[in-house]
């Protein structure tokens, strides 16, 4: 082994040789052009917010039929959401209010 070499051929001796000949790049496959496809995000969902639903029975006349209503408040204050829905039921003509229930969604 020899033990005083230059420091050009220690380099390349660690490092291989750093100017490349005609041949050895002709010698290799060129490398594929890699073409840029985009891909589409798939479309995120809408951060939820906190809802409430009520479930009132509703009447138009003292002691007539009652009716169902569900109302959805975007709110976590049970008093605001009910009301809401009081609010809307009074929108579409009902007089009488019972809260049958106020449960998270």
């Amino acid at each position: 082994m020899i033990e005083n070499l230059s420091e050009d051929e220690m380099r390349q001796a660690l490092f291989g040789s750093a100017v490349q000949s005609s041949e050895e790049l002709a010698g290799r496959d060129p490398q594929p052009a890699l073409a840029l496809v985009r891909v589409k995000r798939a479309p995120t969902s809408k951060p939820l917010s906190p809802k409430l639903r009520v479930t009132l029975h509703v009447t138009k006349t003292y002691e007539g039929p009652q009716e169902v209503f569900v109302h959805d408040a975007n709110t976590l204050s049970s008093l605001v959401a009910e009301a809401e829905a009081k609010a809307a039921a009074k929108r579409k003509k009902f007089r009488y209010f019972e809260v049958m229930s106020i449960e998270s969604v």
